[in-house]
């Protein structure tokens, strides 16, 4: 029995152990750099006080809680690369929704300012 028992469980742990360390070694998906094109289109989410504070340099404001992203997707080119931010990555997310219903096919979420300026590579300014 014991021997059964050392035949499963060694195999098993070994496997794991090297599953764990290879999970340890990735980065997360949020922190991999996208292929950002020159002439991608980065969308500030946020409000107008949280942009104030500090966004992207070249950043365009579109502040999803007041409606602005719903009543600008008419006037984007849906055919653009856009890379989306806000405070936590939430209303990014609601935002490519919304792009995404309208036919947007290339959309990436930022996360965050801090996490956008890591991942773009981009100066964090203020107005």
């Amino acid at each position: 029995m014991r021997r059964t028992l050392t035949k499963i469980v060694l195999p098993l742990t070994a496997c794991g152990l090297a599953l764990g360390l290879q999970a340890c070694t990735s980065a997360p998906a949020s922190e991999t750099k996208p292929e950002v094109s020159a002439d991608a289109i980065i969308l500030d989410v946020r409000t107008p006080e949280e942009y104030a504070a500090g966004h992207l340099d070249g950043a365009k404001l579109l502040d999803f809680n007041a409606g602005a992203v719903a009543e600008a997707i008419p006037n984007l080119d849906p055919d653009a690369e856009y890379l989306i931010y806000c405070r936590s990555g939430n209303r990014a997310g609601q935002a490519i929704t919304l792009m995404e219903q309208a036919g947007f096919p290339n959309l990436t979420n930022l996360g965050s300012l801090k996490q956008a300026a890591r991942i773009t590579g981009l100066v964090i300014t203020e107005q």
